[in-house]
């Protein structure tokens, strides 16, 4: 549950730096998915080694679906180092994402947010309830992120967006989608278990 609640805060951390950007907590990000990533290598080779066990048919779909979850979060800490350095990019560059894009990538961070701490907690406490929420919000996430795309695409043609901007901001929004659907798979694994 360390590596979840680890995992939690990388993604706060660096969505914070969208708008934000500093080089301390950008660091403190990198260094957050480092740690992850060794909680999925000590994790994944305990689970690996019990699986050699003769284990019941349910203990052994459960080491299955925890490898499983595990992997789900070390992508979401990589998913955080890339929005930290989408935040890190803006600030190099001196992008200034137009006042409603900023609006929607707002928007789009408060999803995540709510998606993240509900997949989460449904993990930690095995909550199937929790857990059945998670879906539906993955698929408004991904409604959510389609329409952010078209109003950018709008902003474009007017001329109130430019080219540049717009790789930035597919960048962040193509990493949330990713973090929704690790969490969605989060929310399936423990239905299934």
């Amino acid at each position: 549950y360390q590596m979840a609640d680890v995992t939690k805060i990388s993604i706060c951390e660096a969505m914070e730096l969208l708008f934000d950007y500093d080089e301390e907590k950008g660091k403190h990000v990198k260094d957050l998915e480092r740690e992850v990533d060794i909680y999925e290598d000590k994790l994944g080779s305990y689970l690996v080694r019990m699986s050699a066990h003769e284990l019941s048919d349910e203990d052994s779909a459960q080491v299955s679906k925890l490898l499983h979850a595990i992997g789900d979060l070390e992508r979401i800490s990589d998913h955080a180092v890339n929005i930290m350095e989408a935040g890190k990019e803006m600030e190099e560059k001196g992008l200034r994402i137009s006042d409603q894009g900023i609006k929607e990538i707002k928007i789009a961070t408060q999803a995540i947010y709510e998606i993240l701490g509900i997949s989460i907690d449904a993990f930690k406490n095995n909550d199937l309830e929790l857990a059945y929420k998670v879906e539906p919000l993955e698929e408004c996430v991904d409604d959510l992120i389609d329409g952010i795309k078209m109003s950018h695409i709008n902003r474009l043609k007017d001329g109130h967006c430019t080219i540049e901007h717009g790789f930035v901001l597919s960048d962040i929004l193509t990493n949330y989608e990713r973090v929704s659907d690790h969490c969605s798979n989060l929310g399936v694994a423990i239905i299934e278990l």
